[in-house]
């Protein structure tokens, strides 16, 4: 029988690195450059930084950037380095994972949901460890399709399963508040691999258990 877990809208740790890729340690954040670069962007815009509503604006600015842009400075391979041997070989869904991320090309947050499955090959990983890896692919500039395969080959890769489906359900602030200016509008998009990719019935019932009320 298929298992199908909810996951709760709790507090995660921010963090991320592709997998599969050879990257330097990324710098630690330098706040003072990002805190000048924003009264620079004020002065542009035909505002007057050093105004009461204004004088701090600069240092909240480069908080919220380290914050959401923490990711650049971990790897979230590392939640799925602990596993357990298990011969449980059906489905793991954990489905509705709430994230927000910044999309790299306008730098507006976009958010919406993640559903991850998994069919294990004799291993399983702790449920909040999958919520933990989505949380941590968002927490940098992106694009929701890499995000999506991000996660996908993470968890590919790390658990060695038999088959990975990602669905990826987002509103994005570029469309909604500029632009075409259509609020509402929801970009899914999906990565399968192994037996979800390969058979068109495993992927229509796990696409069937994702999209379930």
């Amino acid at each position: 029988m298929l298992r199908a877990l909810q996951y709760p809208e709790t507090p995660l740790a921010r963090t991320t690195r592709d997998v599969g890729t050879q990257e330097e340690a990324p710098r630690e954040v330098d706040l003072e450059a990002i805190k000048g670069a924003v009264r620079t962007i004020l002065k542009a815009v035909g505002e007057d930084p050093d105004r009461p509503g204004l004088l701090d604006t600069p240092r909240r600015v480069a908080k919220m950037y380290a914050e959401m842009f923490s990711g650049l400075r971990s790897d979230p391979a590392r939640h799925l380095h602990v596993t357990f041997p298990e011969s449980y070989d059906e489905v793991v869904l954990v489905r509705d994972i709430p994230f927000t991320s910044m999309c790299e090309h306008h730098l507006l947050p976009f958010q919406g949901v993640a559903h991850v499955a998994y069919l294990p090959n004799g291993r399983v990983t702790g449920l909040s460890k999958l919520a933990r890896v989505v949380e941590e692919v968002a927490r940098r500039p992106q694009v929701q399709e890499r995000m999506t395969e991000t996660i996908a080959n993470l968890v590919e890769t790390e658990l060695q399963t038999a088959g990975v489906a990602v669905v990826i359900e987002a509103e994005h602030s570029c469309m909604s508040i500029r632009g075409v200016k259509k609020p509402g509008s929801a970009t899914v998009t999906s990565a399968m691999r192994g037996v979800f990719r390969e058979n068109p019935a495993s992927r229509a019932e796990i696409m069937s258990l994702i999209h379930k009320s």
